[in-house]
């Protein structure tokens, strides 16, 4: 696999990298002493520029080409989550209850060496603005970065990223033109009766069967209102209620998450959610109030940039590892903010076998971020070449 030859020569200085940030992740926004580390390492890289505090922890970082042109924008998140680590590995979670189990630690790494390579060499016009970006689990950071002006301060014209995928080819690539994640709501359903002793039923106003039938009925609108060719997911995650056996609550919640591709799919989702909960209610005779949350929208990455970074991804690791039409997928990513705001493309880059994302025996395969690295500094050097 031809990674370049000047990146391959960084893999144990990146594998250093790698396991300082997995072994003291930081949540959210709440991102400091990772940020502080990723500016170390970018001083000693010797960027031209070194943009703290965006986003609140994030950094945007610009590398000078040797000519002048455009700015093209690569991000990487770097956000751990609340998971307990059991990976047993000697670089393991220090912090307690957190731990790095999506491969953020992975993502810096990659976008470190690439900087470190396009310093080196400069073989490109214009300019490169490295996005560290905090709180892609929760809080859209990304969107915080559009909003607080990224695209439009540092003039990127373009901006790409990838997410690693375990248990997907080591070192293949998968991306798609048009919408390759899902958009992500989530609703918070409470349900409010009147409690009693269980064996009065009469005397009460059970919420607990106006749940179960508001749950029922929320399972048919995808199969009786949505285009069967629109994918859309409605999964009830949670229901609390009670305290014994012997007694009928007076409330129960229950929550969903509820995920599509476009827009109008979206609204419909919504409004029948909404109808369902309401008409239940009245039938059961409960009160219902729904916090319906509007989460990420759909990761929708632009035709000619997926064909061209597939066409890169090509030049690293050979057109069979180049899958620039894959299928589509129900998680979601707060990139899309950035894909609203700019031309661009994201794409999943396969790290072998292991434990899923999000699992607390996941571990980023350090083997890959050469791969990474090396494709977002051909990236760059093709999007931007030299005359």
């Amino acid at each position: 696999m031809p990674v370049l030859n000047r990146i391959a020569a960084y893999a144990e200085e990146m594998k250093g990298w790698r396991r300082h940030l997995h072994a003291n992740p930081e949540l959210s926004y709440d991102c400091h002493n990772t940020a502080a580390y990723i500016a170390d390492r970018l001083r000693e890289i010797g960027v031209d520029e070194i943009h703290p505090g965006i986003a609140k922890t994030g950094i945007v970082a610009i590398i000078n080409g040797s000519a002048p042109g455009d700015t093209i924008g690569l991000r990487a998140d770097m956000d751990a989550l609340p998971i307990a680590e059991i990976t047993g590995a000697a670089y393991a979670s220090t912090i307690p209850g957190k731990m790095h189990a999506c491969g953020h630690d992975g993502h810096v790494t990659m976008l470190l060496g690439a900087a470190k390579y396009l310093c080196e060499t400069r073989r490109f016009t214009g300019r490169v603005a490295l996005l560290f970006q905090p709180a892609e689990e929760d809080g859209a950071g990304g969107q915080m970065m559009v909003q607080e002006g990224v695209m439009d301060t540092f003039a990127i014209k373009k901006v790409f990223g990838i997410h690693n995928a375990p248990n997907v080819p080591f070192g293949h690539f998968l991306t798609t033109p048009g919408a390759l994640m899902a958009s992500v709501d989530t609703a918070y359903v409470y349900v409010t009766g009147k409690g009693g002793h269980g064996a009065t039923p009469h005397e009460c106003v059970d919420p607990v069967v106006a749940v179960v039938g508001m749950v029922s009925a929320i399972q048919t609108i995808i199969p009786r209102n949505v285009y069967a060719l629109d994918e859309a997911v409605i999964s009830v995650t949670q229901i609390h209620t009670g305290t014994a056996s012997n007694i009928i609550p007076e409330e129960a919640m229950f929550c969903a998450t509820i995920r599509s591709f476009k827009p109008e799919v979206r609204a419909l989702l919504k409004k029948r959610f909404l109808e369902i909960v309401e008409g239940h209610a009245a039938a059961y005779n409960v009160t219902a109030r729904t916090q319906y949350d509007w989460g990420y929208p759909a990761t929708i990455n632009h035709p000619e940039e997926a064909a061209f970074a597939t066409k890169v991804a090509a030049e690293i690791v050979g057109e069979a590892a180049a899958d620039g039409n894959s299928n589509r997928e129900m998680g979601s990513e707060d990139f899309s903010y950035m894909l609203e705001s700019r031309p661009g493309a994201y794409l999943f880059m396969g790290t072998g076998p292991g434990a899923g994302l999000h699992h607390p025996a996941f571990d980023f395969n350090d083997e890959a971020a050469p791969i990474g690295a090396s494709f977002f500094a051909r990236l760059v050097e093709r999007a931007q070449p030299l005359p």
